[in-house]
C-alpha cells in the first residue's frame, strides 16, 4: 500500500476559529439539555412516572460514554475530526427527536414508549461521545499551547450558554404543554442544532489536517492503541485524576439543595436560588482561568496545571466549610460558602480541560483521539455515578449515625478528601510531564501504587 504524503501543518486556530468550535458545543448542549432535563421533568410530572425511569435512561446515556476511547481512536485512524463531529451530531439530533416521540408514546403505551426511549437515549449517548470527543481532539491539535486553557473555557461556557438559551426559548414554545408541542419543539431544536454545528465546523479543520507526521504508518488495532495509551504513565495517571476529581465535583449535585433545606430551613425557592448562585460562581471561576492564563503567560502562574491544583485545593477548603456549616448552623455564611465552592469548581474545571488538551498532544503522535477518549470516558462515568454515590452515601451515613447533620458532614468531608487527592495526582502528572530523570523512577513507582489502590489490586 502506498503511503500518503504528509501535508504541511496548518496554522493554529485564532479566536474566531475557537468560537466556531464553541458553537458546535453550544449545539450539542442544546440537545442534551432537552433530553436530560425537559424530557426528565415531563416523564416525572406530566406522565407521573417513577423518577427511576428517566434516571435510568440518563444513567444509560452516561454509561455509553465508556465508548469514548473508540470514537477517539476513530478520529486517530481517519486523521480528521470533522466527519466524526458531523456524524455524531446527526446521531445526537435523531436521538433527541426520538426521545420526545418516545415520551409522547408513553402516555398511550408505556412499554412501547420505553423501548423507543432506550433506543433514543442510546443514540444520544453515542452521539455525544462521538461529537464531543472529536471536538476536543480537534481543539487540542489546532490551538496554541498558551491558548488551550482559555479555549477550553470558552468552549465549555458556550455549552452552558446552549443550556440557557435552549431552556429559555424552548420553554416559551412548550406552553401550554402538549405532547405534540414537546415533539415539535424538540425536533426543531435538534434540527437547528445540527445545522448550526455543521455550518460552524465547515472548513475549520482544513484538508491539510488529514495527514500529519507519522500518519503514513500502519494503524494498530483498537485494543492495542488503548493498551499503549494506558501504558503511558502520564495518560494513565491523568485518567485517574479525572475520575477522582469529577467524582468529587459531581457528588454534591443532588444533596446540596436537600442539605440547605434540612439544615438551614431554606424553602424550595431559596435552595434553587442557592444552586443558581453556585453555578454563577462556576461561570466566574471559568472566566477567571480564561483571562488569567493568557495574561500571566508561560510562567508558573499562567500554567493550567497550577490553576488545576489550586482549584482542587480551593474546592477542598470550600467543601470543608460545608462540613462545618452543618455543626454551626444558621450562623454560617452558607450563601458565600456555596458561591466560593462554585468559583473554585469553575477554576478547577476550566484549567483541567486546558491541561487535558495540552497532554493530549504531548505523547505519541497519532494517539491524541484515543487519549482524549480515555479521559472523556473517565469524566463521563465519574459524573454519571457521582450524584448517585452522593445520595447513597448521605442515606447510609444518616442510617448509621441517626443524624442528618452528621450524614451531610461526612459526605462533604469525603468530597474534600477526594479534591485533595486529585490535587496531589495533578501535581504528580506535572512532575511526570517535566521529564526530570531523578524523579521519574520514583514517580513511576508511585503511579503503579496509585493504580493498584484505584483498581483494588
Amino acid at each position: 500500500m502506498t503511503a500518503l504524503p504528509a501535508s504541511p501543518a496548518l496554522a493554529p486556530l485564532g479566536w474566531l476559529g475557537i468560537i466556531r468550535l464553541g458553537l458546535v458545543q453550544t449545539a450539542l448542549g442544546a440537545i442534551v439539555m432537552l433530553t436530560t432535563s425537559t424530557i426528565n421533568r415531563v416523564m416525572v410530572v406530566e406522565l407521573a412516572l417513577p423518577a427511576v425511569v428517566p434516571g435510568a435512561l440518563v444513567a444509560w446515556h452516561y454509561a455509553l460514554q465508556i465508548l469514548r476511547p473508540r470514537w477517539g481512536f476513530g478520529t486517530d485512524n481517519g486523521r480528521r475530526s470533522t466527519p466524526w463531529i458531523i456524524g455524531g451530531m446527526a446521531v445526537l439530533a435523531i436521538g433527541g427527536a426520538l426521545s420526545a416521540v418516545a415520551t409522547a408514546l408513553m402516555a398511550a403505551s408505556f412499554w412501547g414508549g420505553l423501548l423507543l426511549a432506550i433506543l433514543a437515549f442510546t443514540l444520544v449517548g453515542v452521539g455525544v461521545g462521538a461529537a464531543g470527543t472529536s471536538l476536543l481532539v480537534l481543539l487540542a491539535k489546532r490551538v496554541r499551547t498558551e491558548q488551550k486553557a482559555s479555549a477550553a473555557t470558552i468552549v465549555w461556557l458556550m455549552m452552558i450558554a446552549g443550556f440557557a438559551v435552549t431552556g429559555i426559548t424552548a420553554g416559551r414554545f412548550l406552553d401550554p404543554f402538549s405532547a405534540f408541542r414537546l415533539v415539535a419543539v424538540t425536533a426543531a431544536v435538534s434540527l437547528i442544532a445540527f445545522c448550526l454545528a455543521s455550518l460552524a465546523i465547515a472548513g475549520v479543520e482544513g484538508e491539510g489536517q488529514a495527514a500529519s507526521a507519522g500518519s503514513s504508518q500502519p494503524k494498530p488495532p483498537f485494543r492495542q492503541a488503548v493498551r499503549e495509551v494506558w501504558a503511558d504513565p502520564k495518560a494513565r495517571l491523568f485518567a485517574i485524576f479525572v475520575f477522582i476529581s469529577m467524582l468529587a465535583y459531581s457528588a454534591q449535585d443532588l444533596i446540596l439543595e436537600p442539605f440547605a433545606g434540612a439544615i438551614f430551613a431554606m424553602t424550595p425557592g431559596a435552595s434553587t436560588k442557592l444552586s443558581g448562585i453556585q453555578h454563577g460562581g462556576v461561570f466566574l471561576g471559568m472566566v477567571t482561568v480564561a483571562l488569567a492564563c493568557p495574561i500571566l503567560g508561560k510562567g508558573r502562574f499562567g500554567s493550567p496545571v497550577a490553576w488545576t491544583i489550586g482549584g482542587c485545593l480551593a474546592s477542598a477548603l470550600a467543601m470543608l466549610g460545608l462540613t462545618l456549616a452543618g455543626s454551626i448552623g444558621p450562623q454560617w455564611p452558607i450563601v458565600e460558602n456555596v458561591f466560593l465552592l462554585g468559583v473554585a469548581n469553575g477554576i478547577y474545571a476550566g484549567a483541567a480541560i486546558g491541561s487535558m488538551m495540552t497532554l493530549a498532544t504531548s505523547g505519541q503522535t497519532g494517539r491524541e483521539g484515543t487519549r482524549m477518549g480515555v479521559w472523556g470516558a473517565a469524566q463521563a462515568i465519574a459524573f454519571g455515578i457521582g450524584g448517585f454515590t452522593g445520595t447513597v452515601a448521605a442515606d447510609l451515613a444518616r442510617w448509621l449515625t441517626g443524624s442528618p447533620t452528621a450524614a451531610y458532614s461526612i459526605v462533604f468531608g469525603g468530597e474534600a478528601i477526594l479534591f485533595v487527592a486529585a490535587a496531589l495526582l495533578a501535581l504528580r502528572v506535572a512532575r511526570l510531564d517535566s521529564g526530570r530523570p531523578r524523579e521519574m523512577s520514583r514517580d513511576l513507582l508511585a503511579d503503579d501504587d496509585v493504580l493498584s489502590m484505584a483498581t483494588g489490586r
